[in-house]
């Protein structure tokens, strides 16, 4: 798993610029607008996107539109998948663990009468 993917996305303006393309492309100006940046802001974000190759710009006529590439967060899924067996069996141990609490707890009242 590649660390330049996690430095990119760990800024939350790069994080919502990938969240904006998942549903489909879009021009730099487009980006600026919908997030209330500067376009030299988001430029420089996508740049970071662009270098780190969560996006791909696409030139239609004069403009200029970023798309996502899917690959990187296949990776990033390939890689999340090795720790989910150890997560679910934790939780599964944690709810069995909780549920027994339940069950074996003796009734308490909560106020007593003098």
């Amino acid at each position: 798993m590649d660390i330049t993917t996690f430095s990119a996305l760990a800024e939350p303006n790069r994080l919502r610029i990938v969240e904006l393309l998942l549903n489909g492309p879009l021009t730099v100006g487009d980006i600026a607008n919908r997030l209330g940046l500067r376009q030299p802001q988001a430029s420089k974000h996508l740049r970071v996107l662009l270098e780190a190759g969560l996006v791909e710009v696409q030139a239609v006529a004069n403009r200029r539109s970023y798309k996502i590439r899917l690959e990187p967060f296949r990776e990033l899924d390939a890689w999340l998948e090795t720790y989910r067996g150890v997560w679910d069996e934790r939780l599964d141990a944690l709810e069995n663990y909780l549920h027994k609490l339940r069950t074996h707890e003796p009734n308490q009242t909560t106020f007593q009468e003098e």
